[in-house]
């Protein structure tokens, strides 16, 4: 029973979690339809758009594109259509996500429900201007936020790490998939030397930054 209840558990986290890395194309992909939804929304004063854009941004901040199907269009169909994928930080954008949950949240309650027409027209324009930047010029402001948080040492640094850490990420994902084609199955995958190369990258990268916080923490602990 405990086993079972275990493995349920580990489903259900697995299934609530966000890809880390994300392909930015599809994550400037579904801001692009934020902005024209938030437009005709200012423009046409259509405050129940609200709803659907709260439900996609609460959606991919709690499993990514699974239960949003803007984010399935984005990753599935519209972005393996623009190219090569580009790999990104999947932390900054989950965050970006949460703070685009909350504006559209809030417009729902206050705009939609409560008839703050003002209040809406404000929102919908935060967030033109927000998923504009992000679609057109690849200017992710909920990720710069993200950023200067981590500066500020309010994140946490196993998402610091994360985010520091996608070159190998990405490497460990393209050996997953080589192991797991018939060709190569029941040996074991070789790394090529760029691959071994690109690991260890990423390995310095991690050290490095785990250095750079211990410098911090002694640094604030000689301060006290």
């Amino acid at each position: 029973m405990a086993v079972k209840a275990r493995s349920i558990v580990m489903a259900v986290r697995d299934f609530l979690s966000f890809p880390n890395p994300v392909n930015e194309k599809a994550a400037r992909t579904v801001a692009f339809v934020v902005m024209v939804v938030s437009a005709v929304g200012l423009a046409t004063s259509t405050y129940w758009l609200f709803v659907p854009l709260a439900y996609g941004f609460v959606a991919r901040v709690l499993a990514g594109p699974r239960l949003s199907p803007l984010g399935r269009l984005a990753s599935a169909v519209v972005a393996p259509r623009l190219g090569a994928p580009k790999p990104v930080p999947g932390p900054p954008k989950r965050f970006a996500q949460a703070i685009g949950a909350t504006l559209s949240t809030l417009g729902v309650v206050v705009a939609f429900g409560l008839g703050a027409h003002g209040v809406g027209d404000a929102l919908f324009a935060l967030m033109i201007v927000a998923a504009g930047l992000e679609s057109l010029a690849a200017v992710c402001l909920g990720c710069e936020v993200f950023a200067l948080l981590m500066r500020a040492g309010l994140v946490p640094e196993r998402v610091c790490l994360e985010c520091a850490d996608i070159s190998g990420r990405v490497v460990s994902g393209r050996l997953a998939r080589t192991s797991s084609t018939p060709r190569v199955r029941g040996r074991r995958a070789q790394l090529s030397r760029s691959q071994a190369i690109s690991l260890r990258q990423a390995h310095g990268r991690r050290a490095a930054v785990t250095r750079a916080h211990e410098r911090a923490h002694a640094t604030a602990r000689s301060r006290r």
